[in-house]
Formats: C-alpha cells, structure tokens, sequence
C-alpha cells in the first residue's frame, strides 16, 4: 500500500493556526464552572418593516457576511476590561453572529413587502444588486459598568451586480445596554441590537438601490 502523502505547507499551517485559536478560546473564560451544561441562545430579532420605505421592482441578493475568526464562532464573546476578549462559560450562540445577521436582514426585507425578489447569494438568485456586510464587532462590552453592553458594528456595502459598482457604503452601529450581568440579559440585549440594526441596514438597501436605479433609468 502506498504511503499517505504529506500535507502541503499552507494546509499544515492552517491546521495549526486553528489548533492554536481553538486552544485560545478554550483558555479564554468569563463566569460559570467548568463542566457547567451549555446554554444554546437562538436571538429571534424580529423588526418591523417601516411603512415608508420605497417600494422597488428589482431584485437583491444578500453575500454571506464576513467577520474576523474570533467573532465567527457560536461562542459569546465578552470584554470584561478594554483591550481584553473572552468568551462567556457555559454558553454559547445556536448560530454564528454571520448567519444571524444574514438571517435577521433578510427576513426583514422579505416581510417588507417592499421588493419583488431577495435572497441569499448561495441560491442563485439573478439579482440587480447585491450587499455584502462584515462584522465588525459582536461582544458585549462592559466599558467599565456593572452591567454589559451588547455591541454590534456592520460595515455594509450595496454593489450592482452588472458592473460591480459600489453603489453606496455605510457603517452601521448598536449598543444595547442589557438589564443585569446575566447570560440572558445579555443575550436579550443582542437580540433587540440585532433587530434595530437589521431594519436599519434593510431601510438603507432600499433606499439606496431605489435611488440608484432611478438614476439609471433617468434619460
């Protein structure tokens, strides 16, 4: 039998460089016992549409967010002091900050009854445009008070998907105070953030893509 063959350097590297941040994260703890059962929090971030908001007979795909490794993980990120990330014990997301925020976006476009089609970009959709989002922070935060912050920062970008112009770009930012220290405050913080911030981000779409393709059809 042939001998396997060796792992190629680049995908030897980056097998260690996961080891060594799933070894950070394991190190890094904030409250509760070790073997405590892990608590699953699924933030449902449900937002009303705004009435007012244009209504536009073009098409939107939504790219899959991005987000630096330590922030694309289910685990609940959380600065006790400034400069210091850890992850809170015995409790974790049901879904990466990515995939939330590429759920809660959507979902609010499509109960908007404001646009004709949306999805996400996986699906294939042949949409005018496209928006890419990266996250910039998702942690609570605890800025020297007793109680937490849920902090949210997206840096959204609406491209046309013809020509690959960059239509328009903004950041967009939340800080929810949560009610107590607790795990559950803190996840009900980033629930109502992740609500605000997505109807932000979807009232901005809208109204950016409509004035764009005004602007196009214009003689």
């Amino acid at each position: 039998m042939m001998p396997a063959p060796a792992a190629r350097p680049a995908t030897a590297a980056r097998l260690l460089s996961l080891l060594v941040l799933g070894a950070a994260l394991a190190g890094c703890a904030f409250g509760g016992k070790r073997g405590d059962a892990v608590t699953i929090y699924a933030p449902e971030a449900t937002a009303t549409p705004d009435p007012s908001w244009p209504k536009v007979d073009w098409q939107l795909a939504i790219a899959r967010p991005s987000a630096p490794r330590l922030l694309d993980t289910p685990r609940i990120g959380v600065r006790p002091v400034p400069g210091e990330l850890q992850v809170y014990k015995g409790a974790a997301w049901a879904q990466p900050p990515t995939d939330m925020l590429e759920a809660s976006v959507l979902r609010v476009l499509e109960d908007s009854g404001k646009i004709d089609a949306v999805g996400r970009l996986a699906t294939g959709l042949r949409a005018n445009y496209r928006l890419a989002l990266d996250i910039r922070h998702f942690e609570a935060d605890y800025r020297g008070g007793e109680h937490p912050v849920a902090v949210i920062e997206v840096a959204a970008k609406l491209m046309h998907n013809i020509d690959q112009r960059v239509v328009a770009s903004r950041s967009f930012a939340r800080a929810q105070p949560a009610s107590a220290a607790s795990t559950a405050s803190v996840a009900a913080a980033f629930d109502q953030a992740l609500a605000g911030l997505s109807r932000e981000i979807a009232g901005w779409t809208l109204a950016e893509g409509q004035a764009d393709a005004q602007r196009r059809a214009a003689p």
